[in-house]
């Protein structure tokens, strides 16, 4: 296993992937640490989410916010328009909820300890384990997406996921080395972002081919095996979107709780089957003949929209009139601001 090892860190060191967060192999041999924060903020927003999407975000948080007292200091709804369109919104109200416990409780400093990670808002079991390891060179087992790949495929798991993730965790425990476990980390989950893809795994370029069992079966591609999904349901609902007659947009903060927490959006009837028309204020509503659509975890969800200009002064049954000057559109989710576009259209032909 400690010729395995060696492999692959010696790949890692000539094919490691340059990214924002990351300290590089040469960096790190010239004694440059890792910062905790940078580590913990990248691990965050790489949760269902791939690289490409989030180095974006990254650099703008990490300019806005560049310490973690920073972003505990930061107000929520700030944080929350910076995150909007990066999904799964329930991980920025755990940022700053952690951020806070690490500033008030750690003196703005990172535990170091897997143990000690885990007792705060929003780290899981990889996320303790990653932090662990990249940022405090911890011998902890990281396990992710493309290191479930990796393992299955070279030990010739054929256990469907998700009932395989113990067999695969003990596969990686028997690599995880004592020596450069930060470096090791990432190097798993760059062979399985960069060689042992998904479709077509480029085995040619592979550190470990030799030893890997599903090579040599031929099926490779087919590993993991995965339990059939069940179908998603769809969901529907009515979105309103008002206009005022000064330019400003009718919109309402979602509940901490739930989907889209805390998020900015526009007044709507509930989520589901038959959805019960609920308009937040008196006007000539007008329906728009296209959707918008968003397929979420759980469901596929369809919005009616429906829209209307008022004038000065009209008060509504929630939310809040925000002025044109203040409302930014990147700053909603993604379904809120597919709405927004198809509105925004209507309300420019109106003009």
């Amino acid at each position: 296993m400690r010729e395995k090892t060696a492999e692959l860190l010696d790949w890692y060191d000539r094919h490691a992937r340059v990214m924002p967060w990351r300290v590089g192999p040469v960096d790190r041999r010239a004694g440059v640490r890792p910062d905790p924060y940078a580590v913990w903020l990248s691990e965050v927003m790489l949760q269902q989410t791939t690289v490409a999407a989030v180095k974006d975000y990254f650099n703008r948080f990490i300019t806005r916010w560049p310490t973690v007292a920073d972003l505990a200091a930061a107000d929520d709804a700030d944080v929350m328009g910076e995150w909007a369109g990066l999904g799964y919104y329930a991980r920025s109200r755990n940022l700053l909820k952690c951020a806070r416990v690490i500033v008030a409780e750690h003196g703005g400093v990172f535990p170091r300890t897997r143990e000690a990670l885990l007792a705060l808002p929003g780290i899981g079991p990889y996320t303790a384990a990653a932090l662990s390891a990249i940022a405090f060179d911890a011998p902890e087992v990281v396990v992710d997406g493309n290191v479930e790949r990796v393992m299955a495929r070279q030990f010739g798991i054929r256990t469907p996921l998700p009932a395989a993730k113990p067999e695969i965790q003990e596969a990686a425990a028997k690599l995880t080395p004592k020596e450069r476990p930060g470096d090791y980390a990432q190097a798993v989950m760059d062979l399985g972002a960069t060689v042992c893809t998904p479709k077509n795994p480029a085995c040619g370029l592979c550190p470990w081919q030799q030893g890997c069992v599903a090579r040599r079966a031929g099926d490779a591609a087919e590993l993991p095996l995965k339990t059939p999904k069940k179908p998603k349901p769809t969901r529907f609902g009515i979105a309103y979107v008002a206009r005022r007659s000064d330019g400003a947009w009718l919109l309402e903060r979602r509940p901490d709780r739930g989907l889209l927490g805390g998020m900015l959006g526009w007044p709507g009837s509930a989520w589901d089957t038959a959805p019960k028309p609920a308009p937040p204020l008196a006007g000539a509503w007008e329906r728009l003949n296209e959707e918008a659509r968003h397929t979420f975890t759980h469901f596929h969800l369809r919005l009616k929209i429906e829209v209307t200009q008022v004038a000065i002064g009209v008060t509504a049954d929630c939310g809040e009139f925000i002025t044109a000057d203040r409302f930014r559109p990147a700053e909603l989710p993604t379904v809120m601001r597919k709405v927004y576009d198809l509105a925004h259209l209507e309300f420019k032909e109106l003009t």
